[in-house]
């Protein structure tokens, strides 16, 4: 009894979870490449998605760059290394923070209200009416917001890139008087298009696994309005910890890829 109540049990809901977030995901994009969807469908997606979230966006970026740029000199001074400053502020933000920390902000912002709506609609039995009345759920509810997500996130997370690295560049000149000359020039020797490569792939696979995990958490939401709370909870926790496991991943294999491109010439 405990073995099943506490190990095959649980494994037993994870492993078939996994199976129908599959199967949703598969649907979506066989949906997605099959049928154009409506133009009036994608406009308040795309709006509520990426005009509504530049601000957030860009001050997080912001932020983040001037941090960077402020431990990067305290921690070279004494070696004599400050003119790598902005190189790594310029790497850090395209390869690595950029695009984990705009998913993380469009998780908490977007994916959570997703998650939020799609539940409501499912416990208040709307999802079921669009149904009777002969309407796909995915098709008019899901496609949308994942072609939306898709052509957004990767503008986003550039736009907070360029943020981080204006503002390590701010920061380095205005209150530690490097030269812009000192902090520009090696960016532009050292920094690759296969840097900014890693920037698209990693954001637009984080923002496909955003609105995936928030559609599917919505959509088998039960449980009334607890039940919505916890679903939202809960897909902005596994939407992190989702995002961290594939960075980590995705890290390794663009590496090897760099390495293989570009290591032997």
């Amino acid at each position: 009894m405990i073995f099943q109540k506490f190990i095959l049990n649980p494994t037993s809901n994870w492993l078939s979870g996994i199976g129908r977030y599959t199967v949703m995901v598969a649907s979506v994009l066989r949906l997605s490449l099959s049928k154009r969807p409506k133009w009036s469908l994608l406009v308040p997606h795309l709006y509520e998605i990426g005009v509504r979230s530049l601000p957030l966006i860009c001050l997080t970026g912001l932020a983040t760059g001037m941090v960077l740029s402020a431990q990067s000199f305290f921690q070279l001074s004494d070696k004599g290394l400050t003119g790598v400053t902005g190189i790594m502020v310029a790497k850090s933000m395209l390869v690595e923070i950029g695009p984990i920390l705009t998913s993380f902000m469009i998780t908490g912002r977007v994916g959570a209200s997703i998650c939020a709506e799609l539940g409501s609609m499912k416990v208040t039995e709307q999802v079921d009416a669009m149904v009777s009345m002969g309407v796909r759920p995915l098709e008019y509810l899901v496609v949308p917001r994942y072609l939306s997500m898709a052509i957004m996130m990767p503008v986003l997370t550039i736009f907070s890139s360029a943020c981080g690295i204006f503002g390590g560049w701010l920061l380095a000149t205005q209150l530690y008087e490097m030269t812009s000359q000192t902090f520009l020039d090696p960016i532009s020797v050292y920094l690759t298009n296969y840097d900014i490569i890693s920037n698209f792939v990693k954001s637009w696979l984080f923002g496909l696994l955003v609105v995936s995990i928030a559609c599917y958490k919505g959509f088998h939401t039960k449980g009334g309005a607890a039940g919505v709370g916890r679903s939202t909870t809960s897909c902005v926790v596994i939407s992190y910890c989702a995002i961290l496991g594939i960075n980590f991943l995705l890290t390794i294999i663009l590496n090897d890829i760099y390495w293989i491109i570009y290591g032997f010439n």
